[in-house]
């Protein structure tokens, strides 16, 4: 068997850590999980192209799958910070760099790490 090429490696890490975010948020359906696996392959094609970008991928997937809910079922991951008002998303800082957060923006906080919103949710639904 050959071994996993490190742009594969971040490729499936990023699919690993969106997925965990899906799923805390209740909203890992499989349709959904289709939407990861559809920028997990323009991802491949884009950090083939730029190897370096390897670190950049898992926020890159997050944001891909964040636009497209958006488009369909509404925004995600709703806040969960802010308590009153209008329910808002998340956003994911930096754009296009390592170590992507989750963020609030109306707060000013980092919320989680990409991959951890299950333990600033508590592992529920944010819906």
């Amino acid at each position: 068997m050959d071994p996993i090429s490190p742009l594969e490696q971040a490729l499936h890490a990023a699919r690993a850590l969106v997925l965990a975010d899906l799923v805390a948020g209740g909203a890992a359906e499989p349709d959904v999980v289709s939407l990861v696996e559809d920028s997990v392959v323009q991802r491949r094609w884009w950090v083939g192209q730029w190897p370096q970008g390897a670190g950049y991928v898992a926020g890159l997937v997050a944001q891909d799958v964040q636009d497209a809910l958006l488009d369909r079922y509404g925004r995600w991951p709703l806040c969960p910070v802010c308590g009153g008002g209008d329910p808002h998303a998340l956003e994911v800082e930096p754009e296009l760099g390592p170590d992507p957060h989750w963020v609030c923006h109306k707060a000013g906080v980092k919320v989680a790490p990409v991959g951890s919103l299950g333990s600033a949710t508590g592992g529920t639904a944010s819906s």
